[in-house]
């Protein structure tokens, strides 16, 4: 086990500017404005109690001094936050990893894409949903003219270009799958391949039962026949990229077999943790854990320290019943070292 081994999920901000995605697990805005979300660990990009720069950049400071040994950051779009820079430059300070996940379209200016160079950031995950332009379009609709799957890929270009030769940022694809892009599984990686990204991630989408677009996307068991044949065909590829480890493909068709499950010693609450943008802090970013979270659990960084809120973990974790398609999703995460690894790195790690 690394000598620091967790991992945090961080939702920096709630807007985001770049993309209205249809299945955006904060939900959408026009949903939003109609009715307020009250449910706990509910998100909405129209929230007003986003943590101030102040209590970011202060709880930053204390990750050093943790079982934090790597930190996502997520979104809404991080990188459109004015202080990003100083928060990645005293996580790095601090000795931890930093993956930035991004819509992709701020990569296109200097000013953003140069200083996650410069700063030592880690790798740099990109959301594209599909190969073909007018799928992603369709249900990643940009919310300016120009910030469409055209702007995204061009971002990623002008990344790599800008990298160079130097190891650092890794840069991949994370694209949802749903029962209509099922041929994306081998499309976006095929594409990212050619783009000369470091890895490529398929992710099942997850969306709860009762969401207007459950039954048109969601994955079911119907399906599994096609989507163990598309897995197969992407692992038989040997693309020039790292993608997660074989058996994801079987804990995607398991989750989709059944919509919950156990799983003994899952690394939620153990080398996993996620952060909301109002500061709450949760042992599992699964949905269905955080329903069943017990008041008495609920937790925020307000006035801690990461030391104080993340125990050493016991590389046990607990088991857990509620394994869903929500979790498949945290997999690639908790097994990043050896994604944003390539050739030599990866057969190592």
């Amino acid at each position: 086990m690394r000598e620091k081994p967790i991992s945090l999920l961080w939702g920096l901000r709630s807007h985001c500017a770049s993309h209205g995605c249809l299945y955006c697990y904060f939900g959408t805005d026009d949903e939003h404005r109609e009715q307020v979300p009250t449910r706990l660990g509910v998100l909405s990009h129209l929230s007003p109690n986003d943590l101030t720069t102040d209590q970011v950049l202060e709880f930053a400071a204390t990750l050093a001094d943790s079982p934090v040994g790597r930190v996502f950051l997520a979104g809404g779009e991080p990188l459109l936050w004015k202080p990003i820079n100083r928060l990645i430059g005293i996580l790095k300070a601090g000795g931890l990893e930093v993956v930035v996940c991004t819509s992709g379209v701020a990569l296109n200016r200097p000013e953003i894409r140069e200083p996650l160079i410069e700063l030592g950031v880690d790798a740099v995950s990109v959301s594209l949903d599909s190969a073909d332009p007018v799928h992603n379009d369709r249900w990643r609709p940009p919310r300016r003219e120009g910030d469409g799957w055209e702007a995204v890929v061009s971002g990623i270009i002008a990344l790599i270009e800008a990298r160079g030769s130097a190891p650092r940022p890794k840069v991949g694809i994370y694209s949802v799958i749903t029962r209509r892009n099922l041929a994306d599984i081998v499309a976006v990686p095929e594409l990212a391949a050619g783009l000369g990204c470091d890895y490529a991630v398929p992710q099942p989408i997850a969306l709860d039962t009762g969401h207007r677009l459950s039954a048109i996307l969601s994955l079911t068991s119907d399906l599994l026949p096609e989507l163990t044949a598309r897995f197969d065909d992407l692992y038989a590829a040997d693309l020039p990229l790292v993608l997660p480890e074989r058996a994801y493909a079987d804990q995607v068709a398991s989750a989709v077999r059944r919509p919950t499950d156990l799983v003994p010693g899952c690394f939620g609450g153990d080398t996993l943790y996620f952060v909301q943008p109002d500061g709450t802090v949760w042992d599992c970013p699964s949905g269905l854990k955080i329903a069943a979270t017990p008041p008495q659990r609920h937790r925020s960084l307000k006035g801690a320290t990461a030391r104080e809120l993340f125990r050493a973990p016991t590389g046990c974790g607990n088991d857990c019943a509620l394994f869903s398609v929500d979790c498949v999703n945290m997999w690639p995460l908790a097994g990043f070292p050896a994604l944003a690894s390539t050739g030599q790195e990866a057969s190592r790690a």
